[in-house]
């Protein structure tokens, strides 16, 4: 009940944040379910979106079973979808067969490399994970928009720096009878995979353990290193596909449209989910859902269109605050609820 009663709290603040703009809080909430869940074409650019957000959620609820907050899922999206592009374009003649699956393994071990690094950091050096993350993620992008405007640069591509095109034969392609591409598929299998990792197997049992009781994981001889490694390194490579069909099925090349916010995003969810990789598909259907209706806010409501992100950030302090208090006050015990 506690994710459920933060994002309604963000609701309601961000209704008050609408009255004191002079717009109506009810237009806003039909707007955004006509355009994120309306319509057949609503649904499935709604599921088009969410396919990210899926993999980058994972991101950040795979480190925190061990207690880690890393934050920096949008460094491994961005070089993952620049691995990829490079290896398409490598790749060029070869069959799709081939240079798909080649084109996914690159993007996915660069995000696990580079989100690895975070755990290895964390582990071997004692660096604040979250601070780490955060500042490989800025120098991520640096490093994505130096190669695509300079040593991997399409010269055709003269308006936005791009590496050069994938051929059609190298394009992911739609789920059959759907408008959306099969990133969701993956990102659906991913999420199941995960929570079965974590809840299913010794693995996921021992990061529970190290994430509840450090010293308790050491007394028990538990491997906790190779535990941070392990989990850093696959939420990373889950960030790094994201990459990938951010390129190979919608950009068609790599470039800072990579850039979209869907590490940050995913960051919400994953706290909504309370890291639970089941709670993260639905959440990252509604998350989605919301990001789709900015432009027709904006038209209609004469709004920017980054009100949304205003309302993720109402969303994303309610679940901190509701964190902070949980516990502190009878109110927000859990006993209470028990006893009545």
């Amino acid at each position: 009940m506690l994710p459920i009663g933060a994002l309604l709290a963000g609701f309601a603040v961000f209704s008050l944040f609408l009255l004191l703009q002079g717009k109506s809080p009810a237009d806003f909430f039909a707007l955004v379910f006509r355009a994120g869940f309306g319509t057949a074409f609503s649904w499935e650019n709604t599921l088009s979106r969410a396919a990210p957000l899926l993999l980058a959620a994972l991101c950040v609820a795979l480190p925190a079973r061990l207690g880690l907050v890393v934050i920096g899922g949008e460094g491994a999206i961005v070089l993952g979808g620049v691995g990829a592009g490079f290896a398409g374009v490598l790749l060029s003649g070869a069959p799709a067969g081939v240079a798909l699956p080649v084109m996914l393994l690159a993007a996915m071990l660069i995000g696990a490399l580079w989100i690895g690094a975070v755990g290895a950091l964390r582990h071997y050096r004692g660096v604040n994970e979250t601070i780490a993350s955060l500042l490989l993620a800025y120098i991520a992008i640096a490093l994505m928009n130096h190669l695509v405007e300079g040593p991997l640069r399409d010269p055709a591509s003269l308006n936005k720096p791009s590496t050069a095109p994938l051929g059609e034969a190298l394009r992911v392609g739609t789920i059959p009878g759907w408008d959306v591409h099969w990133g969701l598929a993956f990102g659906v299998v991913a999420c199941v995979l995960a929570w079965i990792l974590i809840d299913k197997t010794t693995w996921g049992f021992a990061a529970r353990i190290a994430g509840g009781n450090v010293r308790a994981a050491q007394v028990q001889s538990l491997p906790v290193g190779k535990l941070i490694l392990g989990f850093t390194a696959l939420g990373g490579a889950f960030a790094g596909m994201a990459g990938f069909f951010e390129v190979a099925a919608v950009h068609g090349s790599a470039n800072a449209s990579l850039a979209g916010g869907y590490g940050y995003t995913g960051i919400l969810i994953a706290f909504l989910a309370r890291h639970n990789p089941l709670a993260i598909i639905p959440l990252a259907i509604l998350l989605a859902g919301f990001e789709a209706s900015s432009g027709l806010v904006q038209r209609r409501m004469d709004l920017p269109d980054a009100t949304v992100l205003v309302l993720q950030g109402f969303v994303f302090m309610a679940i901190l605050m509701s964190e902070t208090l949980y516990g502190r006050f009878k109110v927000f015990a859990p006993e209470r609820w028990r006893t009545g």
